[in-house]
């Protein structure tokens, strides 16, 4: 079962417009995410921040579904490994102890919109699934990577980069579940 996500909603009248148009929606959500990884809060005895960067990842993928999502994530990846300091922070480059929660984010970017465009995004209960199953994919990825990156132990790196995140990831689902359904509401699509 295939259905449109959000950025389907945008019209495009002709083949070219809607290359135009899926171009701009992949290179914003690009700067969307950059911009929210600006919005960083340290987190004591971690090497992580709490960041807007994955809300923004999972809502990209959700919004523009999975093959823009997925483009609009790779873009973002690739643009702050050649420089532009976009990444947590103001960071880039290359590797780092916290690169593996962005390719998480990729995946999960790709994930999430691959289950919005199976209307994973119009009801509370089914966005909440649709959002853990992206958290969970950014933790398998970004957990592993820490500790491989850090030389800490999986459980350490579980323990620094994983659990004190839980609650306001809660708090991130907990708006997601409230604006993907309602974006639908506000467009005149039942949920």
């Amino acid at each position: 079962m295939s259905t449109a996500v959000l950025a389907d909603l945008l019209p495009a009248a002709t083949a070219p417009r809607a290359r135009v148009r899926d171009a701009a929606l992949v290179v914003g959500g690009a700067v969307l995410t950059g911009i929210a990884a600006q919005l960083t809060l340290p987190v004591p005895g971690s090497p992580v921040p709490v960041t807007g960067q994955t809300f923004a990842a999972l809502l990209v993928g959700a919004s523009l579904g999975a093959s823009r999502g997925l483009a609009s994530m790779v873009l973002y990846a690739l643009v702050g490994m050649a420089g532009v300091p976009w990444f947590q922070g103001g960071t880039s480059g290359p590797g780092g102890a916290t690169f593996g929660y962005i390719i998480g984010m990729t995946l999960a970017a790709w994930a999430v919109g691959a289950l919005a465009g199976r209307g994973g995004d119009r009801t509370v209960p089914r966005t909440a699934g649709t959002m853990a199953v992206g958290t969970a994919i950014t933790y398998g990825c970004g957990v592993p990577y820490l500790a491989l990156d850090a030389g800490m132990s999986l459980s350490e790196a579980a323990a620094t980069g994983l659990v004190p995140f839980l609650i306001g990831d809660a708090l991130k689902a907990a708006l997601a579940m409230g604006a993907l359904p309602a974006a639908w509401r506000l467009a005149g699509r039942r949920p």
